[in-house]
C-alpha cells in the first residue's frame, strides 16, 4: 500500500543499508587502498547530495564527481573530504576549484595556460587557507583513447605545471578501456603497464605524485595490482554489476563479492478503468487489449526517463508483487498498464517501475535488455528532479 505519508507521485528511494554494506564490500577487499564513491552524474541517478553524505559516513576517503557544479554542491551540503572532478573542466572554472578545494584532472597545455594566468600565490612547504592551491591529477592516456595524454607529452605537461605558483601534482590516473566487457584481461594488463611506464617517466623529471587510482568497479574487484592507492568505484557501489563478464570472472577467480542493489524506483496508480476487447490503448493506437480488461494510468513517463522507445508495449511494473505489463506507448508523463490479473487493485496503490515488491523484482539488467543498452544507462537516465528520498 502507497503510505499517504508520502507526498511524491513518483520517487526514487535510496536504501542506506544496501549502499552502505557494498561500501563495507569494498573495504574489505581493498587491501588498505583507499576508496573514491564515483558520485558523478546524480550518483548514477541515486541521489548526489543523499548519496555522497551515506558514503562519507561509511569512511571513504574521496569522492569523484564529473564537474565542478557538482563538486560545489557537495561542498555547500557539508562534505568535507578530497573531491576530485573527473572531467573536463571549463578554463573559467579553475578559479572555482581553487577557492572551494576542488581537484581536478590535467592533460592539455590550455589548461596549464589557464592556471598560470590565474596567478596564484607561492604556497611554501604548507599550503594555508590564505594561499589556496590548484590540486591537480594528471591524466595519463593508457589506450581508452579518450582525455588523456601519455609519453614526452605528458612530461612536458607536468614540467609546465611544476612552473607555475600555487599548483601542486597531487595525483595520476587512466582509465581502462576493455576491464568490464571481457574475459580477457590482456589489453587492461597493457594499460597498466604503460600507466607504471608513464609513471617512471615522471620520476625521472622529479614528480611522483602522492595519489595513484587506475582501478574502477571492475577493476576494483578482479585485479588488486591495479589498486595503487586510491580505487575509483562506481556502479558497484550501488549494488550493480559493471558487465555479466565482470561477475562471471570474479565467480571464477573466487573473487565474487555480494552486491545489493540501492534504488528502487515507484510511483502509484492515478486511474483504474474497465475496457472491452480490441480497445486502443494511447497515443497512435498502436496497441489493442486482447481482452476485456482492467488498465491502471501511470503518473510517469518518458520525461521521468521511463524509455518511450523500448518499454512501450513491452515493459513491466509490479502491483501487488505481480508482474503487469504496459499497454501502448508511454507518453510523456503517463503511462498506462495492464491490472487485470491483480486482485484488489485500486487508486493510489505502490507501483514499483524498478526494484523490489513482493518476491518480484524488475532489476536494472531486465529493463536494460528491454531497450538496448547497459545497467548504467537504466538508472542515470532517471530524471534528477525527481525526490530521492533515504530509507
Amino acid at each position: 500500500m502507497y503510505s499517504m505519508q508520502n507526498q511524491h507521485k513518483t520517487r526514487v528511494e535510496l536504501s542506506a543499508d544496501a549502499l552502505g554494506h557494498n561500501i563495507d564490500a569494498f573495504n574489505s577487499i581493498l587491501s588498505g587502498a583507499k576508496m573514491m564513491a564515483v558520485v558523478k552524474s546524480n550518483a548514477y541517478g541515486h541521489g548526489l547530495v543523499e548519496t555522497a553524505k551515506i558514503a562519507e559516513k561509511k569512511g571513504v576517503a574521496w569522492f569523484g564527481v564529473d564537474n565542478v557544479d557538482e563538486g560545489l554542491a557537495l561542498r555547500r551540503s557539508g562534505i568535507k573530504k578530497p573531491i576530485l572532478i573527473l572531467g573536463y573542466t571549463l578554463n573559467s572554472r579553475l578559479r572555482d576549484c581553487v577557492d572551494n578545494g576542488l581537484s581536478f584532472m590535467a592533460y592539455n597545455k590550455e589548461t596549464v595556460k589557464a592556471l598560470g594566468a590565474l596567478k596564484l600565490k607561492p604556497l611554501g612547504a604548507h599550503p594555508s587557507k590564505d594561499k589556496k592551491a590548484a590540486y591537480v591529477h594528471l591524466k595519463i592516456e593508457t589506450g581508452t583513447t579518450r582525455q588523456g595524454t601519455a609519453g614526452k607529452e605528458l612530461v612536458d605537461l607536468a614540467k609546465s605545471l611544476q612552473k607555475i605558483s600555487g599548483v601542486i601534482i597531487e595525483g595520476a590516473s587512466t582509465h581502462y578501456a576493455n576491464i568490464e566487457d571481457t574475459t580477457d584481461s590482456s589489453y587492461a594488463e597493457l594499460q597498466l603497464q604503460r600507466f607504471q611506464e608513464n609513471l617512471e617517466n615522471l620520476k625521472k623529471i622529479g614528480i611522483d605524485p602522492p595519489w595513484k587510482h587506475t582501478a574502477c568497479s571492475a577493476a576494483a574487484i578482479l585485479y588488486p595490482e591495479t589498486y595503487f592507492n586510491l580505487a575509483r568505484v562506481g556502479i558497484a557501489m550501488y549494488g550493480l554489476w559493471p558487465s555479466k563478464e565482470t561477475q562471471a570472472v570474479a565467480k571464477r577467480e573466487k573473487r565474487l563479492i555480494e552486491l545489493r542493489p540501492a534504488l528502487t524506483w515507484k510511483t502509484v496508480i492515478a486511474q483504474i478503468k474497465s475496457v472491452k476487447k480490441n480497445t486502443p490503448v494511447s497515443y497512435g493506437l498502436t496497441e489493442k487489449v486482447t481482452r476485456n480488461a482492467k488498465l491502471a494510468v501511470l503518473p510517469v513517463g518518458y520525461w521521468d526517463g521511463y524509455d518511450r522507445r523500448g518499454l512501450s508495449q513491452v515493459g513491466q511494473v509490479l502491483v501487488h508483487g505481480r508482474r503487469c505489463k504496459v499497454v501502448g506507448r508511454i507518453c510523456m508523463n503517463m503511462c498506462v498498464i495492464d491490472v487485470t490479473d491483480v486482485p484488489r487493485v485500486k487508486v493510489e496503490d505502490e507501483v514499483v517501475l524498478l526494484g523490489k515488491q513482493g518476491k518480484e523484482c524488475i532489476s536494472a539488467e531486465d529493463v536494460a535488455a528491454k531497450i538496448g543498452t547497459i545497467n548504467y544507462e537504466v538508472v542515470t537516465r532517471i530524471n534528477p528532479l525527481l525526490p530521492r528520498i533515504v530509507i
